[in-house]
């Protein structure tokens, strides 16, 4: 009988796990840092710091026309985004939670939020093929992800490459219609979230000019 009921007991917890996992993963606090650091400074990592490397921007600098690569396996050069105003965020990686949730974010902003004529662009150095599992798991195809993977030129010509751990830095930035970064946000320590809202009213502000 003990053993019946330990077997239905496991049993019933497996299938709440099964059909309302959202309810038991909830997203935990993760905060928001309304800071920023330069390019190709120091940024923290739960209080251990991360010297960024590569060639700093800042704001008034144009954005390097790096080739990287979307989540189809096709190379893709920033150059291709004049003419639009662009929202880039960056992180180290999808797997992990608030670089998921992050993105998230960015995938959730109503069109008020970000009208469609802006173009919502994330940079990891992930894999695409984690890049085209997100997009399926979330349906969030309107993102345009973009992989920093084979030799981390991205981070390098931006000064958002963190040297030992060789991921990207999480920020947000916000280009022009001329490719100019009008917008620049480096979050001091990793674990923090970009503020988003920030950025999106930046970008509006921007794409309205």
């Amino acid at each position: 009988m003990y053993m019946i009921f330990s077997r239905l007991f496991i049993t019933t917890i497996f299938l709440g796990f099964s059909l309302y996992g959202c309810a038991f993963h909830s997203i935990p606090e993760i905060p928001i840092s309304s800071e920023s650091v330069s390019a190709g400074t120091i940024v923290t990592r739960a209080g251990n710091e991360k010297k960024l490397i590569g060639s700093p921007v800042a704001e008034g600098d144009q954005l390097p026309s790096t080739i990287l690569v979307d989540r189809v396996m096709r190379p893709r050069t920033l150059d291709e985004f004049k003419g639009k105003t662009v929202l880039i965020s960056t992180a180290p990686s999808l797997d992990t939670q608030i670089c998921e949730r992050q993105t998230q974010l960015l995938g959730d902003a109503s069109d008020k939020e970000l009208p469609k004529d802006i173009v919502r662009v994330m940079i990891t150095r992930d894999l695409p093929f984690a890049y085209g599992r997100y997009a399926e798991e979330t349906g969030f195809f309107h993102i345009t992800y973009l992989s920093d993977y084979q030799d981390a030129a991205f981070g390098k010509q931006t000064g958002l490459l963190m040297e030992d751990l060789r991921l990207l830095a999480r920020a947000n930035m916000v280009v022009d219609k001329n490719g100019t970064i009008r917008y620049l946000q480096i979050v001091p320590e990793v674990s923090h979230l970009p503020d988003m809202e920030k950025a999106f009213s930046i970008a509006r502000k921007i794409n309205a000019e």
